[in-house]
């Protein structure tokens, strides 16, 4: 089977950031950002997705986290799709719930090449140690339009705001491995156009 991964770069005079994705993994997750919260959420997509990321960014964090944090999702968006090749063959949708704690998240997949966010639900504003938790959003956002997917964040409940984000980061590696596998059922793309690319 061909390998679906991708390496990608992205150099600016804001941000550093160079990572590998493979689809096909194991939850192994090699991460060195100056964003230490994102730097935890990436890891439980890994883990959750069983994927497998190997990631070093860095940026002008003495400013905020907001560069990083964006280019990060950009990033990782151009290596999804690059990885996912023709598309021949998966399942093409993926849906997860997970609680965590107090929380209830929700994420639901279409790797249609048509890409949208929406984000129902709340993910309250403020700080979550030095993060901004808006920042959760732009990366979301980010992450959707480079992939060309569309992506639906569902916040059913929860008080913690750190619990509402794990929950979303777990749902969206759990959704994201859905999607991408393979069904043998599945001839040519899941389309009646014919193509998802």
């Amino acid at each position: 089977m061909t390998t679906r991964q991708s390496s990608k770069k992205r150099k600016t005079n804001e941000t550093d950031i160079e990572l590998t994705f493979a689809i096909d993994g194991s939850g192994d997750a090699n991460l060195t950002t100056d964003v230490p919260f994102m730097t935890h959420m990436l890891d439980l997509f890994t883990r959750h997705g069983l994927f497998d990321l190997t990631l070093v960014g860095k940026g002008d964090t003495e400013i905020d986290d907001h560069h990083t944090t964006e280019d990060i999702g950009i990033v990782l968006g151009e290596a999804l799709k690059e990885a996912l090749q023709d598309k021949k063959g998966i399942r093409r949708y993926g849906n997860a719930f997970v609680p965590m704690d107090d929380a209830l998240a929700q994420v639901v997949i279409d790797l249609s090449n048509r890409p949208h966010f929406e984000l129902r639900g709340d993910i309250p504003k403020g700080k979550v140690g030095t993060f901004d938790t808006e920042l959760i959003e732009e990366f979301l956002w980010k992450f959707a339009m480079e992939a060309r997917m569309n992506l639906h964040v569902i916040v059913h409940y929860g008080t913690n705001v750190h619990h509402i984000i794990e929950a979303i980061f777990k749902a969206l590696g759990r959704a994201l491995d859905e999607a991408t596998q393979k069904d043998p059922r599945v001839k040519g793309v899941p389309s009646t156009k014919g193509s998802l690319s």
